[in-house]
Formats: structure tokens, sequence, C-alpha cells
């Protein structure tokens, strides 16, 4: 079996550390299109979309990885973000005809490494950005556009009923329904995001950072045509008055005690929070966002004043795409 970092564990383990909530109803494609910063409409064509839902002050409170499910619309984010991202979204349904649920017990999320996996579970491979369904399993590529290929693109989210999912033989091979998840899997999987300069945003970074600062309008996560969202006030404006001074970056940590939304500063001088992490031999790969400037302070509004900052000997690590 493929696996890009252990092999002595099977492709088919879930990823516990992801929820599901879906949006179902004659609404639920314009219902996101007014929350979400990328073109909902899109999800229409069959098309996953990466996008954020911000804040009213521009702050992105989750990022979603929207499936177009059978069942209806299907956001993949950090289950530990799931419920409260659902009682924010309920709160502006108003008349619209879409009910949103947390199905994270309901459906299993499985992370697939390449395609020959796929193909060994008896599933054919959606396009480069795709999408494609068998009997209520979805299966959508995950990373960033084509350059990114070698850094992770290669990747399958597959997400139905366990018991469907053991049926084609997915899920229920190494771990069935209802058994312990091996760690290892999350942890894989989540350093191969790190190495595709996927963000993510957790409880600790929530309403941290403006869509930019993770670089979503670099990897095709922000639509600027289509119409009004919200927080789009703010991502509209950072965009085009050119204020974009964070980005977020890869990094090599040493060894250490690190822990997502920690304040850091790098001996060039740029501070800023440690958005993911992921352990290796050496110690740690991580995403952060950081200051574009070494000079500039790292005060923000979304940093605490009592936050302890570390000053750490990272290196900075490439990315698959241009900042």
């Amino acid at each position: 079996m493929n696996r890009s970092m252990n092999t002595d564990i099977s492709v088919s383990d879930p990823l516990p550390h992801l929820g599901l909530l879906r949006l179902a109803g004659p609404d639920a494609i314009s219902f996101l299109q007014g929350q979400i910063s990328n073109d909902a409409r899109r999800l229409a064509s069959g098309s996953p979309l990466l996008a954020a839902y911000s804040s009213p002050q521009g702050r992105v409170v989750a990022l979603f990885h929207l499936l177009p499910h059978s069942s209806g619309v299907m956001a993949l984010l950090p289950r530990e973000i799931a419920l409260p991202t659902l009682e924010r979204l309920r709160k502006f349904v108003m008349r619209a005809k879409v009910q949103i649920e947390d199905v994270s017990d309901q459906f299993s999320v499985i992370g697939m490494h390449g395609a020959e996996a796929l193909a060994g579970a008896g599933l054919s491979v959606p396009g480069t950005a795709g999408y494609a369904e068998h009997d209520g399993i979805g299966i959508a590529c995950v990373g960033p556009p084509a350059a990114a290929a070698d850094a992770g693109a290669s990747r399958y989210w597959v997400i139905g009923r366990p018991t469907d999912l053991a049926r084609h033989g997915i899920a229920g091979v190494a771990n069935g329904p209802g058994a312990a998840a091996d760690p290892r899997v999350e942890h894989d999987w989540r350093l191969a995001d790190i190495r595709a300069g996927l963000p993510q945003v957790y409880a600790a970074t929530r309403e941290m950072f403006v869509a930019q600062m993770l670089n979503l309008d670099l990897i095709d996560g922000i639509s600027f045509t289509k119409g009004c969202f919200t927080g789009q006030e703010i991502i509209a404006r950072t965009q085009h008055l050119g204020r974009i001074k964070r980005r977020l970056f890869r990094l090599r940590l040493p060894a250490g005690t690190w822990a997502i939304g920690q304040a850091v500063q790098l001996a060039d001088g740029r501070s800023g929070r440690l958005t993911e992490l992921a352990q290796t031999s050496t110690g740690f790969e991580a995403l952060a966002v950081l200051n574009l400037a070494t000079t500039e302070a790292a005060a923000d509004a979304s940093d605490s004043e009592s936050a302890t900052t570390a000053l750490v000997d990272a290196a900075e690590l490439p990315l698959p795409y241009i900042i």
C-alpha cells in the first residue's frame, strides 16, 4: 500500500480530527454564497471548494473544504470547532430553506494517499481538482493547484456512512467502525497538509487571521468577483489596498514543546503564531502566520498582549506555491 510517511499502517484508516457539517435544502448553495469567501455556485457543477467562513470583521472563523455530496453539501473542518461553527451558521439562516446539521458521527472521513489506494478499493479517481461519488461515497482530491502536485495534491478524502465504506473495503480493514483510530494516520495527513501549504483553523486560532494571511488568495480559496459575503469588505480592502502584512509560511522547528496558537519570534525578527504542527524525526514541521517585514511589531487585534512569545531558531522551508 502506498503511504507517504509510514508504510506499515493502512491507507484506509479514518481521520477522527475532521468533522462534517451538512447543509441540505433548496437554498443550501445560495445560503453558502452569502457566507463564504469562495463562489459557492461552483459546487453545482460538482467541484469541491476551499473557502473561509469569516466574522463581519473579516477574521476567519473556520476553513471549509466543501464537497457536493448527494445528501447535501458536506463541509469538512476540524471536529473541535464543528459545533460552535454550526451554531454560528444557524443564526443566519433566517428564512432560507436550508438545514444545517453536524453529521460527524454519521459519516466517516477517510484519508487516502495516492491514486493507487483508491484503485485498490475499487473506486475511480476524480480529476485533478475533481469530485466523484459512488453509491453515496464521495471522493475528492485534496490539495492546492497543480503546481503543488509533488507536495501532496494526489491525496483523497473519502466520505460516507461507515457501513458503506466497509462494504467497499475502505474502512474496516485495519480499523472497523467504532475501532480506535491509529494516531499515526492523523499525523501523516497533517504533515502532508503542512508540506502542501494547506492552512487550517482550530479552536486556538479562530478569528485570529484575515483570509489572505492564510494564503487563501494564492490557493483558490477566495473569489473577488462573486459579490457580497460575510467579512467581504475587509477581505476585499486588504487585497486591493495591498495591506497584506502577514502570510502563512512553512517552518522547521527544533525539538520542544509547541502548540497551535503559540506566539513565536524568529531569529530574523519576524514574529507570528503557529497554525499547524507535526513532529518529525528531527523536530517539528509547522505552518505559521508571520509578519512579512522583519522589523514589524507583532501586535495585532488577534494577538493577546499577555501571550508569551517564544524566540525560536526556526528554518524556513519552501512552499509549493509562490507568496
